[in-house]
């Protein structure tokens, strides 16, 4: 069996789809390791970490998402990275990890879809590839929900015991809040 590398994702955007509406930051963790011997979880979820802002690719947003992201888009304009130049980094950043690990990436997010969308437009837009695939993807939310023998309407962080939750803030920077779901991975991962 061919070990996995778990890569925490969040995003940030100005929108719900990508395309009409863009992609503003990326934060990524390694969130560990699994193979036939298990779940390895990494000593600090903040030791490889990846992440980017980038300049928008439309004028259309939603004032609503920009509030939530805490990001300013002319700020962004300015001093964000290309989609190009952000999303080859990014994808080069996951080569680079799995290298490292002796392992295939798989992309892990809360909940994955609305991440998944953004992040794999932006790499088949502008990096030309997909390191995860068309699907090495893995839904913190589903795997908890499965887990717990739970409804998906139940896999909620409100409904998930305390424990779980670590010690880290959810702030809406990509960064931290990749950070953080990487440690909700492992303690969902190791609960038995």
């Amino acid at each position: 069996m061919k070990r996995d590398v778990y890569l925490s994702v969040d995003i940030e955007a100005d929108g719900p789809i990508p395309g009409p509406y863009s992609m503003l930051s990326l934060g990524a963790s390694v969130a560990g390791t699994y193979d036939a011997d298990g779940y390895a979880a990494p000593d600090d979820p903040r030791a490889e970490t990846w992440y980017a802002e980038l300049r928008p690719i439309s004028d259309d947003y939603v004032p609503e998402a920009m509030a939530v992201s805490g990001l300013d888009r002319d700020e962004l304009r300015e001093s964000g990275r290309s989609p190009e130049e952000a999303m080859t980094g990014f994808a080069a950043w996951v080569d680079e990890v799995a290298d490292r690990h002796d392992a295939s990436p798989v992309f892990a997010a809360y909940p994955l879809g609305f991440d998944w969308l953004f992040t794999y437009w932006y790499l088949m837009s502008f990096a030309g590839r997909s390191p995860f695939g068309h699907g090495r993807a893995l839904d913190v939310k589903t795997l908890y929900a499965a887990r717990a023998r739970t409804a998906i309407s139940r896999a909620t962080k409100r409904h998930m015991p305390a424990a779980f939750h670590p010690d880290l803030p959810h702030t809406h920077n990509a960064l931290d809040d990749a950070v953080e779901q990487a440690g909700l991975l492992a303690n969902i991962m190791r609960w038995r």
